[in-house]
């Protein structure tokens, strides 16, 4: 059996799972907020650090192992633009809050797979990470395209 938990969607309920053990689920009406943490440009799902689901009384944690990138970049594509619900952080920023980094210790701890902790433990925490967005990983795509672009954006017809 695989240790690591992943994610799945069943229905409009994300499920986090153990082989074939259903570990937890969440409706996704229950989802406010997806921030992503990233590393590098976070251009990428390979450059997600963590993700931080916010329920209105809950805060959950997954790591990149959960499969939680693909469930929000490419699951449900529509489902996430029509709820501008995703945000985005440099990772380096945002140091996780202590009820979310699992386990006591001197030394770093590997990032916890999964976690479910009470939201009031960590907002004060979340409150002083600078969040981008809400901005759906397709939308930040785009973004970073124009910036990038070497011609400077073009003029409406009407202004020539």
């Amino acid at each position: 059996m695989r240790d690591t938990p992943l994610t799945a969607w069943q229905g409009m309920d994300l499920l986090v799972l153990r082989g074939d053990e259903e570990l937890d689920r969440v409706p996704s009406t229950d989802i406010d907020r997806v921030i992503l943490a990233y590393h590098r440009g976070g251009e990428t799902p390979g450059d997600l650090a963590y993700a931080v689901l916010l329920t209105a009384g809950e805060a959950l944690l997954f790591a990149p192992a959960t499969g939680i990138a693909g469930r929000v970049h490419f699951e449900r594509q529509s489902f996430w633009s029509d709820r501008p619900c995703v945000y985005w952080v440099p990772a380096a920023r945002a140091p996780l809050p202590r009820p979310m980094r699992g386990g006591w210790s001197l030394f770093p701890r590997r990032l916890p797979a999964y976690l479910r902790v009470p939201r009031s433990e960590v907002e004060s925490d979340i409150a002083r990470w600078p969040i981008e967005g809400p901005q759906s990983w397709e939308q930040r795509k785009w973004e970073r395209i124009v910036r990038s672009r070497l011609l400077p954006p073009a003029e409406p017809a009407g202004k020539r």
